[in-house]
């Protein structure tokens, strides 16, 4: 804990960011062709080749201030739209539960 305190305080130190510009967890998921490839079907700040098919993922911390409703669509969205055509990632053991979890913490910074 000390040295990432440290690390921190040297960074604002020498006038960088203590946030990593690295992506996160969730982006990668989020951006993945082999895993949660969200932009196939969705628009999201910072994506390439961006898909049109369901609706853009923005402003999604205020969309979904229920943190629960967003995990159960990427989860299932067929539970409550059975005629969705978004795959039900943890049902088909595309995405488990943490990274879902990651998925909707990087969402929730869109």
């Amino acid at each position: 804990l000390a040295a990432i305190a440290c690390g921190v305080l040297g960074a604002l130190v020498l006038g960088m960011s203590a946030v990593s510009a690295a992506p996160s967890e969730g982006e990668k998921l989020a951006f993945n062709r082999s895993k949660g490839n969200c932009i196939a079907c969705h628009a999201i700040k910072g994506g390439n080749s961006v898909g049109n098919i369901g609706p853009a993922l923005t402003d999604m911390k205020k969309n979904y201030p229920d943190r629960k409703k967003l995990i159960a669509i990427i989860s299932d969205e067929t539970k409550r739209n059975p005629q969705s055509v978004m795959p039900p990632f943890k049902r088909n053991l595309i995405l488990n539960d943490k990274e879902i979890e990651a998925i909707v913490d990087f969402l929730y910074t869109r």
